[in-house]
């Protein structure tokens, strides 16, 4: 019974359906299913789908939008019980994520929240137009191992070297990693500027973000 609803929920993710995810999971609660088990074999499979067909553009945005939706909705739900039966989900990571300073473009950044979040990362969200002291000062209070920076405009990235810097002075950059992107960002400017690494999309960012994991701080 227990796959069963799993098989359901992870449906649900895939078609992008919130209403179905939500009620899917207070039933999967109501039977006394264990909540981390919920998200393993239930929502990030279905997340997974997702991301393939977002990669091989078999779906597109609204459904990589749709989809995240229902699966951070459901998870919502279930952080409570995972806390009071003393339980995490296994985590790769922890990300400061924003758009620089200057720029207030959304979707993007907002989409590689998403994946990040659904594929077992901590995401700290800081939304748009972010100062430079912010992202650092989230560094510090978080520990995060991964910094994510969007600009999509010719006239921000040079905040996305800033915010390098800033981490060098205050003695962070070693322990974290840095991770750029947005339209007229490049791998050669990712270089240029000590980045560990730049993608051009949200499921290209889930890759980085893995590998720069993988390979640790410094």
């Amino acid at each position: 019974m227990s796959q069963e609803v799993y098989t359901q929920l992870s449906m649900a993710v895939i078609e992008g359906d919130e209403e179905l995810a939500v009620s899917l999971t207070k039933q999967a609660l109501d039977e006394g299913l264990n909540p981390l088990e919920v998200v393993n074999q239930g929502l990030t499979p279905g997340m997974e789908v997702v991301g393939d067909k977002f990669s091989c553009g078999e779906f597109f945005l609204p459904h990589l939008v749709m989809a995240g939706k229902a699966m951070q909705s459901a998870l919502i739900l279930l952080e409570p019980a995972l806390k009071a039966g003393g339980l995490s989900r296994e985590t790769l990571g922890t990300v400061v994520l924003g758009t620089v300073a200057g720029d207030i473009h959304e979707i993007g950044k907002s989409l590689v929240g998403i994946m990040l979040t659904a594929n077992g990362f901590v995401v700290h969200d800081l939304g748009v137009d972010v100062p430079v002291s912010k992202f650092v000062e989230k560094v510090r209070e978080t520990g995060a191992n991964l910094v994510g920076l969007s600009a999509l405009l010719t006239t921000t990235m040079g905040v996305q070297r800033r915010v390098i810097e800033e981490l060098i002075e205050a003695g962070l950059r070693n322990n974290v990693k840095v991770m750029v992107g947005g339209s007229p960002v490049s791998a050669q400017w990712a270089q240029e500027i000590g980045a560990d690494g730049y993608a051009e999309d949200a499921t290209g960012a889930l890759a980085l973000a893995r590998r720069l994991v993988v390979a640790g701080p410094g």
